[in-house]
């Protein structure tokens, strides 16, 4: 499209999530409630692990930074969705790209993270009398750093390429907070470039990151059938089954949202696709981890009992 007589707009509005009128307060406690919830639960596991020596080794390290993604990308997305329930969700173009450089971090991160505690867990059974020497502190918080900064550059060059798109005709994102496909159906530029680059990358650490967690899990469970002990299988599967569990839960709705044919009912589930790993899973994973997690429950007894 020619844009070189059209005005570029510089402000969105995010039409949120479709409700009746009578919903919007209910919907907006619940909401409220699940942040709430979401942030007490991911920070006050950090603090357990920080404030309890036990728990300094590299299964919890990755489980604190776990519960620091759930909580950031919680608070990229849910205040300004509640915020939206009663005042019109307009956002300027520099806020988008901040909200989605956000997002995407926190995203991207999540998925490294979830390969990683993965490929912990198979180090730790597989190899138990080798994982202190191979899982060491050090090298976990190197491994930490590199995945962080991994996050950081892959939404950095989203970002980047977004920018060459301008946006001249239409200013409704149907969403409720900046995701980049809706950004792309709204956008005057060409934006096949982005769309390829998104089929390429988020393919390849979609693949990556899943292909490890199944290989991984799935040598878990060959080593502990091999084993043939209750005891082992009942403790090893306990925490493999949370890990399983959450993966499931999160790689779900990511996947299908991109594969999907666009349509506007593919639309409407795609907002429902993000509500449940942008809002749900950040409340379900400490929960998840902690409640299946003897040593964090321990902590957590010993750390209340101190306090009252």
């Amino acid at each position: 499209m020619d844009t070189k007589n059209a005005t570029l707009l510089t402000e969105f509005v995010l039409t949120g999530l479709a409700y009746q009128l009578e919903w919007q307060i209910p919907l907006f406690l619940v909401f409220l409630v699940i942040y709430l919830i979401t942030i007490v639960g991911n920070l006050g596991l950090i603090a357990l692990i920080c404030n309890d020596p036990h728990l300094h080794i590299p299964m919890y390290l990755l489980l604190g930074s776990l519960a620091f993604t759930d909580a950031w990308i919680s608070s990229t997305v849910t205040p300004k969705m509640l915020v939206s329930f009663f005042v019109k969700g307009k956002i300027s173009l520099s806020e988008c790209m901040i909200q989605f450089f956000s997002f995407a971090f926190s995203a991207t991160t999540e998925c490294f993270l979830l390969a990683a505690m993965a490929y912990d867990r198979y180090v730790a059974i597989c190899n138990p009398l080798l994982y202190p020497v191979i899982m060491t502190n050090t090298l976990c918080i190197r491994l930490l750093v590199t995945l962080f900064v991994c996050g950081l550059i892959y939404s950095a060059f989203h970002v980047f390429f977004l920018l060459r798109l301008t946006f001249c005709s239409s200013n409704i994102i149907h969403h409720f907070y900046c995701d980049i496909m809706p950004l792309f159906k709204i956008s005057c530029t060409d934006p096949s470039i982005n769309v390829l680059i998104i089929f390429i990358f988020s393919g390849l650490i979609q693949v990556f990151t899943s292909l490890t967690v199944l290989v991984s899990y799935m040598l878990v469970l060959f080593t502990i059938l091999k084993r043939k002990s209750v005891r082992g299988f009942k403790k090893a599967f306990s925490t493999c089954g949370a890990h399983l569990l959450s993966v499931s839960l999160y790689y779900g709705p990511l996947f299908f949202m991109y594969v999907r044919p666009g349509s506007a009912q593919a639309d409407d589930q795609d907002m429902m696709d993000s509500l449940f790993y942008t809002v749900i899973i950040p409340l379900l994973n400490p929960i998840i981890y902690s409640l299946r997690n003897e040593k964090v429950t321990d902590s957590l007894e010993k750390m209340l009992k101190r306090n009252v």
